[in-house]
């Protein structure tokens, strides 16, 4: 009894700290700071890292948590969506139970904020992502604490690596069981779980859920609740935030330890000069292997990239971004535009589809993507339909997750690649656009800023 009463005590005592974090406000970053930051990572400098994630990662993975216990449509308790919510429980334990820098020998003067002239932010506090503080590299405990803490995110992060699937499982599950009881909230405007912001959405805006959408009960039927949608907005892009910041801790870490065998164009995982003719490259070959593989086509459509304006081409344009970023919209991008061409021309069109046109335009805000293409676009009425997390039935979904289980570009398969591609585009101050022709084709832009000055969109 008393073990299980200690048992008790602990879980209340950590529900209640989850508790007191949420109520933090969370620190927005941006990608110029983690330049900034990071431009020389040494061992003082990944100390005061460590210091910024002790702080803001549990105030972040708390606020997800109190989310995940209070999900509408009985979500909560569906068993996929209960071990995520372990998950970050666990997550947010390991975070609040690792030792203090003080267990490792460090001063506590190395700890307290410093007032260098050369700190380029106005907030100073010691829990801000700011510029380092000077060198430190002879201090005793310092490279073990800081290897400690990078262990620490790395057991965090593929702790997580299934927190995808699993919540689409659970959407899944349930979705299934509004299909099999006809009982979908969207649909039913007396139901006691009637999503009362679409309803209005409804009335004042019909093109968010087109009648001729509703009628058709296959397609109606992927429709989720905004409440729902929303709150997978907000989950993914707190996901990507709270995977960037582990990644490029650890990243960081392993360069300021002699480890890292990135270019000097990295920093972390921040490339100060992307290259849009690589990424467009990459994604458009990784996607023509994914086709060929699905459908045995042998001469795929091909590319023609326009850089520049007609008076004014280029050969690139390099800005500070993150590859694997623009590597997943471009993908999910590629894919959908080759797929869509093929099935419009048929097997039989082999070596002779019409090209996918991606034109690159540069702004003084922003470097826009536009991926183009003739596969016959998509009907107004469903174009609500792209932007639904899981929208694929769920046969459908359970073929292409065991076919496409090893796409580079996360969640692809699962009715998840346009959504997560806009959040990715989102996260640093950018946006995905999709304009249908129906009976030609779709038009899909990729805007990305290229100032790097753009904080995250914490939610």
């Amino acid at each position: 009894m008393a073990i299980t009463c200690t048992h008790l005590s602990a879980a209340s005592n950590l529900r209640e700290m989850i508790q007191r974090s949420a109520q933090h406000a969370q620190t927005q970053v941006s990608l110029k700071q983690m330049v900034e930051f990071g431009s020389k990572p040494s061992p003082a400098t990944i100390l005061r890292g460590t210091q910024f994630l002790q702080h803001e990662l549990p105030i972040r993975i708390a606020k997800r948590v109190v989310e995940l216990e209070s999900l509408p449509y009985n979500l909560s308790s569906m068993s996929s969506i209960r071990t995520v919510t372990e998950w970050y429980y666990q997550s947010f334990a390991d975070l609040a139970a690792f030792p203090a820098p003080e267990d490792f020998g460090i001063p506590r003067r190395l700890l307290r904020e410093e007032k260098d002239a050369k700190i380029a932010f106005e907030d100073r506090k010691i829990h801000r992502y700011c510029n380092p503080f000077e060198d430190q590299t002879s201090l005793k405990g310092v490279n073990e604490y800081n290897a400690k803490f990078m262990e620490c995110l790395k057991a965090i992060k593929q702790r997580h690596d299934p927190v995808a699937q699993n919540m689409a499982q659970g959407i899944q599950e349930l979705k299934n069981h509004w299909r099999t009881t006809k009982s979908n909230p969207v649909l039913l405007s007396s139901s006691r779980h009637m999503d009362m912001t679409a309803r209005a959405f409804k009335r004042t805006r019909p093109s968010l859920y087109p009648s001729q959408l509703l009628k058709n009960p296959d397609a109606a039927n992927n429709l989720l609740p905004t409440d729902l949608q929303s709150f997978l907005d907000r989950f993914y892009m707190s996901r990507i935030g709270i995977r960037m910041l582990i990644g490029q801790h650890v990243a960081l870490t392993n360069a300021s330890l002699g480890r890292s065998t990135s270019s000097t164009d990295h920093v972390g995982s921040i490339c100060t000069k992307t290259s849009i003719r690589n990424a467009v490259t990459q994604a458009y070959d990784d996607a023509v292997g994914v086709l060929q593989n699905a459908s045995g086509v042998l001469n795929p459509p091909k590319i023609k990239l326009y850089i520049g304006s007609s008076t004014c081409a280029k050969e690139d344009v390099q800005f500070v971004y993150v590859p694997s970023h623009l590597h997943h919209c471009l993908f999910e991008l590629f894919k959908n535009s080759l797929r869509a061409t093929v099935e419009r021309y048929g097997l039989d069109a082999d070596g002779e589809y019409p090209p996918i046109k991606v034109v690159v335009a540069e702004g003084n805000e922003d470097i826009t993507i536009k991926v183009s293409d003739e596969g016959g676009g998509i009907r107004r009425s469903g174009l609500p339909l792209i932007w639904t997390y899981l929208y694929t039935t769920a046969e459908k979904q359970e073929l292409e997750k065991t076919r496409y289980s090893d796409f580079r570009a996360p969640m692809a398969g699962f009715g998840y690649g346009l959504p997560l591609s806009r959040l990715y585009s989102q996260y640093w101050g950018g946006d995905l656009r999709v304009i249908s022709l129906e009976g030609f084709g779709t038009d899909a832009y990729v805007h990305l800023n290229r100032l790097s000055n753009s904080d995250e969109p914490l939610l």
